[in-house]
């Protein structure tokens, strides 16, 4: 309970920058599993991207992915990808373009395997140039929203928390392309959406912090280091991170979990799966990615390494706070100096009439 009331009144002691090396290796084996996804397994990506032919037949008779497949086989279809959806009730064809004619002995073959009438399969086809031209609109409003928010940041901010902003930022891009890859799941343009919708989230969250951090420089600059207006800044900012990660957590997951697991809308669990995973890294990236590498990268500068010399002379700063939270609540000074954590300041005498 004192943890949650110290959350809310912000008066948490988090040393975030001190366990940097932390939540660097996290992230460090976050990516370099998500890489090695991508490259081994790479994306299951839709009929929109890729181009070709999809056949969706509900399932009565519970037939099997590997009954489907070795139906499929006997018709001399290859290239062809086959998934069970809604638990089972129904069954997904994925394959290269097709003819007209080989389209039409696969959804008959399909629907007399699955116990539905022809007629009742749901088909489409896209052209490889269609699919094409999908990616890479895709790619293109990616780059043009990265250099649009990077030149923003540098302006209302600076140059290098913009940077550590698009660093976190990809972090949060590579985390759920991996995501996609393990499990499997078809990339379709409604997952292209929630991406671009989950990087807005995630800047917004990093914004607040370096705001914040911004705040405090302009007050403390010359009396804490960089990292310790860091730490301060993240401990006062925390709860307004977790709380909002959680609102919108749990709409997202309603919709991940229930809709699309529970109730079989698998039209959705694309979409809500990028938004979950965005949402979780993104804040994750913010608090113990973004804010810490700029408090890194800050202490190199020849301003801040002379305020940080100047903290350690006059025996303050990291020295004040037995975690190693160099910014200090007020509140707290009195209480440091009694316990002898800090020295005290000199009293002044009373001069005599």
């Amino acid at each position: 309970m004192s943890l949650l009331r110290d959350l809310y009144r912000g008066d948490t002691r988090f040393d975030f920058v001190g366990n940097r090396r932390r939540w660097f290796a996290i992230s460090g084996v976050i990516i370099l599993v998500s890489a090695l996804s991508l490259v081994i397994r790479q994306f299951n990506l839709s009929v929109d991207f890729q181009g070709g032919s999809l056949v969706e037949v509900e399932n009565p008779n519970g037939v099997s992915v590997t009954q489907v497949r070795g139906t499929i086989g006997n018709l001399g279809i290859g290239n062809v990808r086959v998934q069970a959806t809604s638990g089972g009730d129904g069954i997904r064809v994925q394959t290269a373009e097709l003819t007209p004619d080989d389209e039409e002995r696969l959804v008959e073959a399909l629907a007399d395997l699955a116990g539905v009438d022809p007629s009742e399969a749901s088909r489409q086809t896209v052209g490889p140039t269609f699919g094409r031209q999908i990616a890479q609109s895709a790619i293109r409003a990616l780059i043009v929203f990265l250099i649009v928010v990077g030149l923003y940041i540098s302006w209302r901010l600076e140059w290098k928390m913009a940077a550590a902003a698009l660093v976190a930022l990809g972090h949060d891009l590579l985390f759920t392309a991996g995501i996609y890859s393990l499990i499997g799941f078809a990339v379709s343009p409604a997952t292209v959406i929630a991406i671009l919708t989950i990087l807005g989230y995630s800047l917004y969250d990093t914004v607040v912090v370096f705001d914040k951090v911004q705040e405090n420089v302009k007050e403390r600059g010359e009396r804490h280091t960089y990292s310790a207006i860091v730490n301060m800044s993240m401990n006062q900012v925390l709860m307004r991170s977790l709380n909002t990660s959680f609102t919108s957590l749990l709409p997202i997951g309603s919709l991940l979990f229930v809709g699309s697991f529970l109730l079989g809308a698998t039209t959705l669990r694309e979409f809500a799966l990028a938004l979950f995973v965005g949402v979780a890294t993104g804040t994750y990236s913010s608090i113990f990615l973004a804010a810490p590498l700029l408090g890194v990268w800050k202490e190199r500068e020849e301003h801040w390494e002379r305020v940080r010399h100047r903290v350690e002379r006059r025996g303050g700063g990291e020295e004040f706070a037995p975690r190693g939270v160099i910014a200090t609540p007020e509140a707290t000074v009195q209480a440091l100096y009694q316990s002898g954590a800090a020295p005290r300041p000199p009293r002044k005498r009373k001069k005599r009439r």
